[in-house]
Parts: C-alpha cells; structure tokens; sequence
C-alpha cells in the first residue's frame, strides 16, 4: 500500500488521476532551508524528511515529496503573504524559472530518492495582471505563487519537462521508483 506523506490535495489528485490507490498520513517536517544548501539537495532532504516522518508498516510505501520553484539558484517556495507573492510573481513574469520536485519512497527495508525537474517560461505580465492575480487568493499556498492548473495558466507560455511536477508531483517519476521495489518491501 501507498502511502502519501503530505496533506497536498494537488498531490493527491494527481495520485488519484494517475489510478494510484494510497492513504494519507501527514507528515510535519520544518521546510527551511539550510544555508548554503542548493535547491536540488534541498527537495530532496525535505522529500526524504517527509517520508521518515510517517509510520511505515510492512508492505507499506511511504511516498514524501516537496515542490519548490527556482530561478537564478533563489529558491520560491509558498508566499508568507499577498506582498511576498506580488514579489514573487515580478521576479518570474516574462522569464524563464524551474520547478524542481523532491521525491522519496521508503519501504521497511528499502529508500530511494531522485527529482524531477520541468523548466516553465512565463509571459510578461503587468501590475495589474500581478494584483488580479494575488487577489484571488490562487497564489497564496504555491510554491512560487502559482497554480499552473489554475489561473495562472493564461500566463503560461511554454512548459520543458513534466507538467505533473509543475503541479506538484512527477507521477511519471514516482511510477518508475515504485516499479524498483520488490513485492516483499
């Protein structure tokens, strides 16, 4: 059985779209970087954090991820605050940024991790686009400030990489890790 280490509903959806069957077990875990960590070593800690975090009983896979959006090695995770995702937003308007997703799978007897990466160009946006957007409330529990299958999919030009990841998951990506465990793990 699959277990996802995470109260996201996008990770869940995706799951469930995907005909994963799993449960949730939250898992808490500081999501603060450490200094002088890079992105990539940081969504993997934080993946590998999470799936540590929730019990895992035999013939249990506990799936850990975290999402974050990266441009210029800065690291934009979900905004404090409707001024932080006005912040966000000018810097990844009419530019090009990654989104980078962190994912670990731990059985009783096994642990893997890897990340996927999708690389997502914007298009300009003015300042009222930005507070339009930020209104609506869509920005404020998103790495980078946005939902790509929301609203903010009109500002999306062009995608390098697996959408799944942008929305918060790389399904593709976690299929092939779970397709490495054996059936006694």
């Amino acid at each position: 059985m699959l277990v996802l280490a995470s109260r996201s509903p996008r990770r869940k959806q995706l799951l469930t779209n995907a005909g994963f069957e799993f449960v949730v077990r939250p898992a808490d875990v500081d999501e603060t970087t450490k200094p002088h960590e890079n992105p990539e070593d940081f969504i993997q800690r934080l993946a590998q954090e999470k799936a540590a975090a929730v019990e895992c009983a035999p013939g249990e896979i506990v799936l850990g991820a975290d999402t974050a959006v990266v441009m210029k090695s800065e690291i934009f995770g979900k905004p404090r605050d409707a001024q932080e995702a006005v912040r966000m937003l000018t810097a990844l308007q009419g530019r090009k940024h990654e989104v980078l997703t962190g994912v670990c799978l731990r059985s009783r007897h096994k642990t893997c991790h890897d990340y996927a990466s999708t690389e997502v160009w914007f298009l300009p946006m003015n300042e009222a686009d930005i507070q339009d957007y930020v209104r609506s409330g869509e920005p404020l529990d998103k790495a980078g400030a946005y939902a790509i299958q929301g609203l903010a999919s009109k500002f999306i030009e062009r995608i390098h990489g697996p959408y799944s990841n942008v929305v918060g998951l790389p399904v593709s990506l976690v299929w092939r890790m779970l397709r490495s465990f054996d059936k006694e793990d």
